[in-house]
């Protein structure tokens, strides 16, 4: 069995059309993944705020809210350990 190679037409192509070189994709992904970090986080508080004012009256909304706000945050965490770790490899490198 033939795995085909995985050539320039194969790997995604930015929305932008042709990136520059050294552009600002992985920052701008990177951005975009904090702020959804920070969306899920305002989303639970706000509706735990709402759940104490009497506003809200599923618990279960206000659960599951709360819970995937703590997985992004665990997520964003545990991505910036394996970019500290990469960092450190690199640096070891002799050059």
């Amino acid at each position: 069995m033939q795995v085909p190679s995985v050539g320039p037409a194969l790997l995604p192509q930015p929305a932008g059309g042709k990136q520059e070189a050294g552009g600002s994709s992985f920052s701008e992904m990177l951005q975009d993944a904090l702020k959804k970090v920070n969306d899920a986080q305002v989303k639970a508080d706000n509706l735990a705020r709402q759940l104490l004012t009497g506003e809200v009256q599923d618990i279960h909304q206000v659960t599951v809210a709360m819970q995937e706000a703590r997985l992004t945050m665990q997520l964003a965490v545990e991505v910036r350990n394996k970019i500290i770790e990469a960092y450190q490899e690199i640096s070891r490198m002799q050059v």
